[in-house]
């Protein structure tokens, strides 16, 4: 069979290759949401501007199956997290367009929105209760909250507070108890609270006044809260807040929608979150970690019986972490996602109890929902090679197809290479698995250099998933084999391999990075002595660590490593994390404190180094970066620091993601290119 001379053309040309400015040119779709009779499927969708690299987010509807989408919004500010009406026939939405944030309500046919709340200290978080009355969250000061949960929104009061606050003076941070800062921001007295909206009023009700984050703190999780079908309840996350900087306890309470003191329906020592109602409203599914203090504990998948008030654990057998969940619209069923070897596949379990079933796999699933015709799944889908698009697919697993298609025209030149999975054995003789992605135009007669990531957390993946930053494919279209393990403390191998870096930071999983970087440097396309590593939060750790343990590597590349591990205790937020890592306050485990410190290794530092970081991270403070960078010039090494002053632990905006991935790859291949000094 003759192929078509345009294809057949295609073939034979060398592809070009693929940067992060054809990055930008992506399209980031995220939050489907599965309108009520089943037609139709909202969601965000974020667009970087070619010239401004100015980043807005719009919302979208597509037919469920699949087509031309439809914008439903277009405005300079950022419209985001669309929420069908019950009725099906309006979107709720946040959006920025008049400033501060605030929900907005759009007729899903078109037609221009038209704004639902003016709270001054914004709104956002948005779930509808009825048709007539919607559940948002804001920052309040707790001084203005109602004596009693459901009580008035004291308007007055907290726009006083506010305008104080910007006042000569008022500017000056007071604090009696810690946190004093978390993540990218100080914080300030107000803490988030649940309101009852209603729509033709546009008047607020507090649901859970006082001084405590409701729901807590989270980086990009699932909601912390959930109203019940009939609208008369609303359950949410709550954390102690005398606690909330060394307990990962977050309780899971239920209040009345019309106010009322809230009742305490788990109390599990670690963890609990995620609360989503039944559809015929007689349970609520949750997860839950039982270890105290771990945020890496296993989540366990939960159900709790409002009649009996009993909770009962569904996966307790199943040594994965659970994730996203849906309901069956049937109530008897429940679907979750769960990381397992490298990728997130789809599961069910039967909300009575029984075995765990794989629904779907073979690629990254997540936001999961469940249409109303209970046959059919919608989930975002992501690879190595491409963006997360909307996906549907039958609960039996059939039948998976595209519901979007936003970013194929842009990907098609570049004919993106597949991640290869390759697995190879590390510490202790334990299997270890690992991602290989090839150059563009890749030859296997030719020698390429190697460059080993490694990846954060410590209790995290590389995935067959798609990420903006240290994306594989920018690397490998630079041309570097790039190659992706996964040591001791990854997530997708079962709790005891996750357990294994606790106080062993650079013990079992720096062997298990140093052992897959014999087998990458074994390959016959790589070309040994010019392997580089990098790495970011515990990767820059582990860079750091290598820094002072080996000189095998060419060049390495630090971005918001931990350096000092005592002086870090002191200054970062989240302290279960450290505790639990290292058993302890700083000054109760010196000795695990010590042993782990890279600071302790600079008498040691040979290989030349850039360190990043963001001046606005305060999970690993910017002193840990200028430590390394100070340690290693006086050494005399050859070391570069970036520094970006509006970005936190990670790069999020895209004009600083482009600069980063300039110094990053202009400074390896300034050493690992034959005419490197």
């Amino acid at each position: 069979m003759m192929l078509p001379t345009a294809i057949l053309s295609l073939l034979l040309v060398s592809p070009p290759p693929f940067t992060a400015t054809e990055m930008m040119r992506l399209q980031r779709l995220a939050d489907p949401q599965v309108s009520p009779d089943g037609r139709w499927v909202a969601y965000q969708s974020t667009a970087v501007d070619a010239t401004t690299f100015a980043r807005n987010t719009d919302i979208w509807v597509v037919s469920a199956a699949g087509g031309a989408p439809r914008r439903l919004t277009e405005d300079p500010k950022s419209d985001t997290r669309p929420r069908w009406s019950p009725d099906g026939r309006r979107l709720a939405f946040v959006s920025t367009r008049e400033g501060g944030a605030q929900v907005w309500v759009v007729d899903a046919a078109g037609g221009p929105p038209r704004k639902v709340t003016s709270l001054p200290t914004e709104a956002g978080g948005v779930l509808w209760m009825d048709d007539r009355t919607l559940l948002v969250t804001s920052d309040v000061d707790p001084d203005c909250s109602p004596a009693t949960p459901g009580g008035p929104y004291n308007a007055d009061c907290n726009r006083r507070r506010l305008e104080e606050a910007q006042k000569p003076g008022g500017q000056a941070r007071v604090y009696d108890r810690l946190l004093v800062r978390h993540w990218d921001h100080w914080r300030d007295r107000r803490r988030t609270h649940l309101h009852v909206v209603d729509l033709a009023s546009g008047s607020a009700r507090d649901l859970t006044p006082g001084d405590a984050d409701v729901p807590p703190f989270s980086v990009g999780g699932p909601d912390g809260y959930d109203v019940s079908p009939d609208g008369r309840e609303v359950a949410f996350v709550r954390k102690d807040p005398a606690t909330e900087a060394f307990s990962t306890n977050g309780e899971l309470y239920v209040v009345p929608a019309a106010g009322g003191e809230p009742t305490l329906v788990s109390g599990s020592p670690g963890d609990d979150g995620e609360p989503r109602y039944s559809p015929d409203g007689t349970m609520i599914a949750f997860r839950a970690q039982k270890r105290a203090g771990y945020e890496s504990d296993r989540w366990r998948l939960m159900v709790y019986d409002r009649r009996p008030r009993a909770v009962r654990a569904l996966t307790e057998s199943f040594d994965r972490h659970v994730e996203d969940i849906a309901w069956s619209p049937d109530s008897r069923t429940l679907f979750f996602t769960a990381e397992d070897d490298a990728r997130a596949p789809i599961f069910s379990v039967a909300a009575a109890g029984g075995p765990v079933t794989r629904v779907v796999g073979g690629v990254s699933f997540g936001d999961v929902r469940v249409a109303p015709d209970g046959r059919t799944l919608f989930a975002t889908v992501a690879t190595l090679t491409h963006p997360a698009e909307i996906y549907r697919v039958g609960t039996d697993g059939s039948a998976l197809g595209a519901v979007t298609q936003a970013n194929d025209g842009v990907l098609a030149p570049f004919r993106l290479p597949a991640g290869e999975s390759v697995t190879y054995t590390g510490a202790a003789g334990k299997t270890v698995q690992a991602w290989v992605v090839k150059p563009a135009a890749f030859d296997p007669a030719r020698k390429y250099p190697l460059l080993v990531l490694i990846h954060g957390g410590p209790q995290g993946a590389w995935g067959e998933s798609w990420t903006y930053r240290w994306n594989a494919q920018v690397f490998a279209g630079a041309g570097y084999v790039v190659f992706l393990p996964n040591p001791r403390g990854s997530v997708g191998w079962g709790q005891e391999f996750t357990d294994d870096i606790n106080a062993d930071w650079g013990g079992r999983a720096y062997e298990d990075v140093m052992k897959g970087t014999d087998f990458a440097e074994a390959l016959p396309y790589v070309e040994k002595g010019r392997t580089a590593a990098a790495g970011a939060s515990y990767g820059g750790y582990l860079v750091n660590w290598i820094a002072g343990h080996t000189d095998r590597f060419r060049v390495l590349v630090s971005h918001d490593g931990l350096f000092d591990l005592a002086s870090m205790y002191g200054a970062t937020e989240e302290l279960w994390f450290p505790e639990w890592e290292f058993h302890g306050p700083s000054w109760e485990s010196r000795e695990a404190y010590e042993r782990w410190s890279p600071s302790r290794f600079v008498p040691s530092f040979k290989t030349p180094t850039l360190v990043v970081h963001g001046e606005m991270d305060y999970r690993v403070p910017l002193e840990q970066g200028l430590g390394m960078f100070t340690a290693l010039q006086r050494r005399g090494v050859p070391s570069r620091l970036l520094v970006f002053p509006d970005e936190g632990h990670w790069v999020l905006q895209p004009v600083n993601s482009l600069r980063w991935y300039r110094e990053v790859l202009g400074w390896l291949d300034r050493w690992t290119r034959p005419a490197a000094p």
